[in-house]
Formats: structure tokens, sequence, C-alpha cells
């Protein structure tokens, strides 16, 4: 019993000073531990310092580049709305029929289906100057309206004025500024438009070089507001400001300097 009572205590010696070196590495591990925990804070907070300065100059490049290169604003027409008209007159349309004008002209009949906006008639909006505008609505059937009748119609293209010309030029310069949004914004866009005049795989630009089809042309339509959708999103532009088929719009909004996540 003796012999056996010396052998357990050795045992327990042996046991207790592997303890004891165990509780040192324990304790270095965490020494180990903390430095990298203070180390990782520090970084987190360097890399966090560096995002920020890194929005504020996508901030600063996407300003100059919407001020500079590719302004958009909104243009004001000259509609009237037909209360302030009937205000003016001898009292003739009831309230009602006020009320019904001043629906249908926030209505509008987009591929085949009407469309509620209550911006229709009364801006429209520009991008890199006052003559190249595209409709508020989202209508831009005035494209193909236009590409159907050259097609009938023999002969130059006399209208320098024409809508369709106006439209196309739009659509081209939101692409490219989209694009390049894209780069500086570093943002994966998920649909493929070309903003280049040159011949690809794919055929020319797909708003400028050539007159489009009807397809065609709403297939690229929707592909650049998918495109732009995705860029609001990315930048935490308020939801409520958006709509589907506001093209330009919601490209102001997005480069809009009230924008407070802009280059996040």
């Amino acid at each position: 019993d003796t012999e056996g009572l010396l052998r357990i205590k050795e045992e327990n010696q042996k046991h207790y000073r592997r303890a004891q070196r165990h509780q040192e590495k324990k304790e270095k591990i965490q020494r180990h531990n903390r430095k990298l925990g203070d180390l990782v804070e520090k970084k987190t907070y360097d890399l966090k310092t560096q995002y920020e300065h890194l929005a504020n100059l996508r901030r600063t490049h996407i300003l100059e580049l919407t001020s500079v290169i590719f302004p958009i604003e909104e243009v004001k027409t000259s509609l009237r709305d037909p209360a302030d008209v009937s205000s003016e007159s001898d009292n003739a349309m009831t309230s009602s029929t006020v009320s019904k004008l001043a629906e249908a002209r926030r209505t509008t009949y987009l591929s085949g289906r009407w469309v509620c906006d209550d911006h229709n008639g009364d801006t429209s909006i520009s991008i890199t100057g006052p003559w190249i505008i595209l409709p508020n609505n989202g209508d831009y059937s005035a494209y193909y309206n236009w590409v159907e009748e050259k097609k009938t119609t023999q002969g130059p293209d006399m209208e320098h004025n024409n809508p369709a010309h106006t439209i196309s030029a739009a659509l081209c310069y939101a692409t490219q500024l989209v694009n390049t949004l894209s780069l500086i914004l570093d943002v994966n866009l998920p649909k493929k438009l070309c903003n280049r005049q040159v011949k690809t795989h794919q055929g020319n630009h797909e708003f400028c070089g050539e007159n489009l089809s009807r397809h065609r042309f709403t297939r690229a339509v929707k592909k650049l507001n998918a495109n732009i959708l995705h860029l609001c999103f990315s930048q935490h532009v308020n939801l409520d400001l958006l709509h589907p088929l506001h093209t330009l719009r919601n490209l102001m909004y997005l480069v809009s300097p009230d924008t407070e996540s802009l280059g996040r």
C-alpha cells in the first residue's frame, strides 16, 4: 500500500507539472489572441477609414462627371394643369370633369397597358444639355414609330428636331454614363450594353448607328433600366423615389449630391 501510494503521488506530481505547462501555454495563447484582436481592430478601423476615403473619392469623381460631362437636369414644360385652366374659365367644367382630366393627364398607355405617372406631362429629363431629353414617363414609342415610318418613306430625313433623334442620343449618353459609373463604383452590371460605335459580334451600339426595330429597341431599354436600378440599389437610393420605367430620373436620383451612400 505504501509503494502504491508513492506511485500515485509521483503520477500526481507529473500531472501537476503538466497542468502548469498547459496553463502557461494557455496564458501565452490568450496573450497572442489579445494582440491579434488589437491588430485586427486596428486593421478594421484602417480599412473602414480607407473605404470612407475611397467613397469620398468616388463621390467627387461622379459629381464632377455629372456636372461637367453628363449633367442631368429636370426640364419644365409649359403644359398647364386642367384645374388651373378651369379656374380662369367661366366655370363651364364641373369639378368631376377637372378631376377626370387631371387623372387622365397622369396616365399613359405604354406597351399595351395603362401606367400611372404623377410626373406625366409636367417635366422631361435632359442629359448633357437641355436639347437632349427623354419623356419622363418612359414612353419612347416616338423612336420605333419613326423607324417604321422611315421604312415606308423614301428620301433623307430632314427633321433635325425629330424626337426619335433626341431619344436615341439621350439613351446613348445614359448607357455611356452607366458604364462609366459601374467602373468608378466597382459594381458589376447585370446586363451588358455596348456604348462604343464599333462593330462587335453582337452588332453596333444598341442605340446609335442604325435604326433599331421595336423589339430590339425595347429590349435594349429594359437592359439599360435594369442596370440603372442595380446601381441605385447598390448605392442605397431611396426606393420610394425609383420607378422601373424612368430611365434618366432614376439616374438623376443616383448621382444626386443628396444620395448619402453614393460611392459606397
